[in-house]
């Protein structure tokens, strides 16, 4: 009860943190978006290899991202379930699934797979920055655009939603399509040397604002499904602690009442 007690207070405290970093990149991925509908929006003919599907491929990059420690219910099993469920649907199809996995948890388990790891990544949850996020973007865009093989790239982590709510969930990085559709209305700028050049610089900033704020979404999660578990684990420690107590007290005075019955009936058979 002790060890749990202390781990919820530490899940609290980290849980503080990693909720102020997801709640403050937010504007940076949201405004993001937005510019790069807003450029969408503008030419009619827009065309970047970001946003076209690619057809009659077989090949997909998925990140997942999962914790770097175990403790904290069905957080990392809830994301690793959903990542291993479009593996094998993709599997199935005869497709080739390459995976970059993210946190402690999600590479000790796709190291036990037979599935391609593009690049591991292990306790960087805690101390992401958005340069780990470039840093990441990089690579997948470079394994994009090398690939042609690779459709489309997704990414598997846990939203948070409130202190005791958090949801895993996919969603699709590459292509970026109907971005258009999310902004039609058009703005008076003048994009040079052309839309899709800035678009396309736009998309790295895009991607690694989406990655890091994934990790940072992810860990804080974490923290909240720990402290949650931990505080479960005190409450039924202590629960069983009083019921314990209980019962030996119980055989204490058990004991204690048959010894003075033996006392008195050994006085009173010398009487």
């Amino acid at each position: 009860m002790q060890i749990t007690k202390a781990m919820e207070l530490v899940a609290s405290s980290k849980f503080r943190r990693a909720k102020d970093r997801a709640e403050a990149v937010r504007p940076f991925f949201e405004q993001t978006y937005k510019l790069m509908a807003e450029i969408a929006a503008e030419d009619p003919y827009f065309n970047s290899q970001f946003v076209h599907k690619r057809t009659d491929n077989e090949a997909m990059i998925l990140i997942v991202i999962a914790g770097d420690r175990g403790l904290a219910g069905g957080f990392n099993s809830n994301v690793l379930k959903i990542a291993q469920a479009k593996i094998d649907e993709l599997k199935a199809k005869g497709g080739n699934p390459v995976v970059m996995p993210i946190g402690q948890k999600a590479v000790d388990y796709f190291e036990h797979r037979e599935v391609k790891i593009l690049k591991a990544y292990d306790h960087v949850a805690e101390r992401a920055n958005i340069y780990l996020g470039i840093q990441m973007a990089e690579e997948i865009l470079d394994a994009y655009k090398r690939h042609t093989s690779v459709q489309n790239v997704e990414i598997v982590f846990t939203n948070y939603v409130s202190p005791i709510s958090q949801v895993a969930q996919s969603m699709q990085v590459i292509p970026l399509t109907n971005l258009a559709g999310n902004h039609p209305r058009k703005c008076a700028v003048e994009y040079e040397p052309s839309p899709e050049a800035v678009f396309d610089k736009l998309v790295p900033q895009y991607v690694a604002g989406l990655l890091y704020g994934a990790i940072v979404e992810s860990f804080a999660s974490e923290q909240a499904a720990r402290r949650t578990a931990m505080e479960n684990a005190t409450d039924n420690a202590t629960e069983m602690i009083e019921n314990l107590s209980l019962q030996y007290n119980r055989a204490r005075q058990g004991a204690i009442t048959q010894e003075l019955t033996e006392i008195v009936g050994g006085a009173n058979a010398l009487e």
